[in-house]
């Protein structure tokens, strides 16, 4: 398993996370897994053998629940993991049960370590955007919980562009501790990210973790064209819509290349998913979870698979982006002062 530092902070994390939304399917994450303790505990194990160092959840994980699974299984072995979890988005019916403001966001958290059973987290993510609290209340609140030591590093997920870099000024220009980490929906079934969170990680530093990487198994070679969705998958589930998909026929053309990638190397679809996007700028550690344990082992399989660079070029050709503007100008008359940044999105399959 290969470390990689989380971007501008001195924490290294493994490549490969293991993510914790499979964890007690409540409520529409039935949807996905109804994984019991001892179920969760065996994939912990197999995580952490495989060199994983930490395990990735949220407060809203079937309603708490994945947080005290974690926590009654990572609790004699505390110091030898790494936890992070996210919190924001609404979890009852109080009309302050929700967003990013001062109350909530400290109440959240609280919550979050009496059910993960510890004194800190690791990374804590704001999980969603709240355009009704203050920038400066949401910076200077996370900011305080650093400095109590409830929270070692800052994190953010699904953000727009241009409202992390907003945060990122409100931090800077105040002085309070700053993201270092950006979780984000990144994959070759949809690759919107490099419009803008891509370059803007690059730009200002920050550590990209991806969560849902096969697309909600899109990409694991289950969904093909011309044949029916398994029974008993999440996409034929209508309690489940994410990710949404723009463009099938394109979708599929993708997996076709996944596929002949795949038996080239003699591995599955979703190692080489995986391990294309660990060859992406920013990238620090990809999300994987499961409903079962084969799955996981062969996910965790992937942070061993070297790609070919002929192999990396065909898979984004086949699965690149619209040029949208001002992208496409940018490519016309930018293009020779291209950065780092830039060449996120504009790259040799360009």
């Amino acid at each position: 398993m290969e470390y990689r530092q989380l971007g501008r902070s001195g924490l290294r994390v493994s490549a490969l996370n293991l993510g914790t939304m499979t964890f007690g399917g409540k409520g529409m994450f039935g949807a996905l897994s109804s994984a019991g303790v001892k179920d969760a505990e065996r994939q912990v194990r197999m995580a952490l053998d495989a060199g994983v160092n930490l395990i990735d959840t949220a407060d809203m994980y079937s309603n708490g629940l994945s947080e005290d699974m974690i926590g009654q299984i990572v609790e004699k072995r505390r110091d030898d993991v790494l936890i992070s979890t996210k919190g924001r988005m609404v979890l009852g019916d109080d009309p302050n049960d929700g967003g990013s403001s001062r109350f909530y966001l400290t109440r959240a958290l609280e919550r979050s370590l009496r059910r993960l059973r510890t004194d800190h987290v690791d990374v804590y993510h704001v999980h969603e955007w709240d355009g009704q609290t203050p920038l400066e209340e949401t910076m200077e609140t996370l900011d305080a919980m650093v400095r109590s030591g409830k929270v070692r590093y800052l994190g953010v997920s699904n953000y727009a562009g241009w409202q992390l870099m907003k945060a990122l000024a409100t931090a800077d220009a105040r002085g309070y501790q700053r993201f270092v980490s950006n979780q984000i929906y990144y994959s070759l079934e949809s690759r919107d990210a490099e419009y803008e969170l891509l370059p803007l990680s690059v730009d200002q530093g920050l550590g990209v973790m991806v969560w849902s990487p096969l697309a909600g198994g899109l990409l694991s070679g289950k969904y093909r064209r011309g044949k029916d969705a398994p029974k008993g998958t999440r996409q034929v589930d209508d309690r489940w819509n994410e990710p949404p998909v723009r463009d099938r026929e394109k979708l599929y053309d993708t997996v076709e290349k996944l596929v002949q990638i795949g038996d080239a190397h003699g591995v599955s679809p979703a190692q080489v998913a995986i391990a294309w996007l660990l060859t992406r700028p920013a990238i620090t550690s990809v999300v994987v979870g499961a409903r079962k344990e084969d799955q996981l082992r062969d996910n965790l399989a992937a942070a061993e698979l070297v790609l070919a660079p002929d192999e990396i070029e065909a898979l984004e050709r086949v699965s690149a982006p619209e040029m949208i503007y001002p992208h496409w100008h940018q490519a016309e008359l930018a293009k020779e002062r291209f950065g780092p940044a830039d060449l996120a999105l504009h790259g040799s399959a360009r």
